[in-house]
């Protein structure tokens, strides 16, 4: 049927995967410079899970409660079996996972060092607000990925219970104290600054992470792609802030 066939109310079918974004790993590795790419995205997820579960498990000695201590210990520990699929992954795929992780581990420690949290409620939002925006950038990668590898990146990235838990703490700590507030914002504002810069700087500086989002071996990426991919976060971003209820 031509287009010309067609009912003029006829309602479109969705378009579905194309190009690497349809294929398996084992189609879609046969492309070295794609395989690079996936070794680099989970060499930077892989560090990331093990430095959040590093910081979370920090964090606890802040918590005021016990059973805060051991709801960041039970979402500290979620990170850590993040982490063990993306390192199993990496050795499954012949890959050496520390070698994956390496070149990521100075941008990550710098950021973790430039957004170290003050107190509880700061530890709170950058749980919230920082990490957000990373899985924010990692899903929209994602859907440029091959079917196996992006099975994978979705499932490290489910949220481990910060999202309700942070918005259930920030929120009373407002509600008792609204200056909270005005300090809050200014923290999660400069955590969304430091997360993008992040971001950036990562994909620079790797050759194949650059080639995924900006063209060649991710289909229908351009550079205009990746401005409204970074408007798409930054929209998702107010929408964290206005749940915690602070000012973006």
């Amino acid at each position: 049927m031509t287009s010309s066939d067609k009912p003029e109310n006829a309602s479109a079918e969705p378009a579905g995967p194309t190009g690497v974004a349809a294929q398996d790993w084992t189609r879609a590795s046969a492309d070295p410079q794609y395989r690079a790419a996936v070794v680099d995205l989970l060499g930077a997820l892989a560090y990331g899970e093990l430095a959040a579960f590093e910081r979370l498990a920090e964090d606890a000695k802040l918590a005021p409660t016990l059973s805060d201590k051991a709801e960041l210990a039970k979402m500290a520990s979620a990170e850590f079996h993040h982490f063990e699929r993306l390192r199993n992954r990496l050795t499954e795929i012949g890959e050496e996972p520390t070698a994956a992780m390496d070149p990521f581990v100075a941008a990550l420690d710098g950021f973790h060092r430039q957004t170290a949290p003050s107190d509880w409620l700061e530890g709170l939002v950058k749980a919230y607000v920082g990490d957000s925006i990373a899985s924010d950038f990692y899903r929209e990668v994602a859907v440029r990925l091959d079917s196996d590898t992006r099975e994978l990146v979705l499932a490290v990235l489910d949220d481990t219970g910060h999202a309700e838990f942070a918005v259930e703490k920030v929120r009373a700590a407002i509600d008792a104290d609204p200056r909270v507030g005005g300090r809050l914002a200014l923290w999660a504002r400069r955590l969304m600054g430091e997360a993008l810069s992040q971001s950036q700087r990562v994909v620079a500086d790797r050759d194949a992470l650059s080639t995924m989002l900006v063209g060649g071996v991710a289909d229908g990426f351009d550079l205009a792609e990746v401005g409204r991919m970074f408007s798409r976060i930054t929209e998702a971003h107010t929408k964290r802030m206005s749940a915690l209820g602070l000012a973006a």
